[in-house]
């Protein structure tokens, strides 16, 4: 089993790209959605958050794929889930820079969980949720880079007025 984990402030399509090229791989993948209450400055509680991969996953029909929110370190999350190893995904090499020096953190404070990294192909390889949630802040349509849902989920809040920058 595997754990993915991530904030998903929006969940994207390369995030999606990410779940279903893992979901052959393993029995069971879980998409760990980070949630820290003292930190909820992104586009959307970790809850909703949660709330939004759910009805991605579902609509994606990754049956062997589940939702699970967690708070505090990847690690443990991993272990109380008890993942074999964790995935990342990866868009450019400095991501993998980045994403090495935690696996080997990570690595070294468990008993060896190991990393495995897939690389982001196609349309969907170069996509940041930071990026996302600017261009939905100021107004800009981002429905060809998100899951129809989550567009849905973006705009219904971009109406009701709780992006204020």
């Amino acid at each position: 089993m595997a754990l993915y984990p991530g904030s998903f402030d929006p969940i994207h399509n390369g995030h999606m790209a990410i779940i279903a090229g893992a979901a052959p791989l393993f029995d069971e993948i879980v998409v760990a959605v980070g949630h820290n209450p003292a930190k909820e400055t992104g586009m959307f509680t970790g809850p909703e958050r949660a709330k939004l991969v759910q009805a991605c996953i579902v609509g994606a029909d990754l049956a062997n794929v589940r939702v699970a929110l967690f708070t505090g370190l990847v690690t443990a999350a991993a272990a109380d889930e008890g993942a074999d190893c964790l995935i990342k995904g990866i868009r450019s090499g400095s991501d993998l820079d980045s994403e090495m020096l935690q696996a080997n953190m990570n690595h070294q404070t468990s008993d060896g969980l190991p990393t495995l990294f897939l690389p982001g192909i196609g349309a969907s390889a170069l996509i940041s949720a930071r990026y996302i949630r600017e261009i939905a802040l100021r107004g800009g349509d981002v429905r060809a880079v998100v899951p129809e849902v989550v567009h849905h989920r973006i705009a219904r809040q971009f109406r009701a007025g709780k992006f204020d920058g």
